[in-house]
């Protein structure tokens, strides 16, 4: 177990893109104890021009992802997710998993490629679980698919460091067995396509519309 405060340079210029891009950072989840990677959440609240929370990772472009030959902007990645404005945020609410599982979530996903040696980009998903189960109780969303964020604008998705490191930002969209059998079958591009028809975003509906019963 290696006790981690993380990469400074990455937190610093992670926070400053989030403030000037999304808004201002209301509570930064710090990790007490990291197993390796050290992952902190940011969480920027509800405002008028954005009325739900957004968390994002911290963390997970510590350490490059093993990505495949030609790939080599993908190397270093966060994700995000957004939370109904009614979602209770803070470290009382977290106590209880039905509030806290979305935070797991975005853990869980930052620590998986380095885990498992591989990586994490537009149009992957996880399986939670082998067979898969749900990603929480009271859903039956059981795997999360990386997309391009929908609620946040082009310059926000791309944080820009010294040295020319990049770190892409990506969205985490919880998906149901059948959404990702019809991406197995048709690949991501038409399951994208799909989502959009039916304006699914990053932003969390854990009883939303499974947009592939009818395909």
């Amino acid at each position: 177990m290696t006790i981690s405060k993380g990469d400074i340079e990455i937190i610093e210029a992670l926070g400053n893109h989030i403030q000037v891009h999304i808004g201002a950072i209301a509570m930064v989840f710090h990790e007490k104890v990291s197993p390796d990677i050290h992952v902190d959440i940011y969480h920027v609240a509800p405002s008028s021009n954005r009325p739900f929370h957004t968390l994002v990772s911290c963390g997970m472009s510590e350490s490059a992802m093993t990505v495949p030959h030609g790939w080599e902007d993908g190397m270093f990645a966060e994700v995000m997710m957004c939370l109904p404005e009614a979602w209770p945020v803070n470290m009382e609410a977290f106590k209880f998993e039905k509030n806290y599982w979305p935070v797991r979530t975005l853990k869980a996903l930052a620590r998986y490629p380095h885990e498992n040696k591989t990586w994490l980009y537009a149009g992957h998903s996880i399986a939670w679980g082998a067979p898969p189960k749900p990603v929480a109780n009271g859903t039956k969303l059981n795997s999360v698919l990386i997309r391009h964020a929908r609620l946040l604008s082009p310059d926000a998705t791309v944080v820009r460091m010294e040295r020319g490191k990049e770190i892409r930002l990506w969205a985490a969209l919880p998906l149901y067995t059948e959404e990702s059998e019809f991406k197995d079958r048709n690949g991501f591009a038409a399951l994208d396509e799909l989502l959009d028809e039916n304006n699914i975003t990053e932003l969390l509906d854990a009883s939303r519309l499974n947009v592939a019963l009818r395909h």
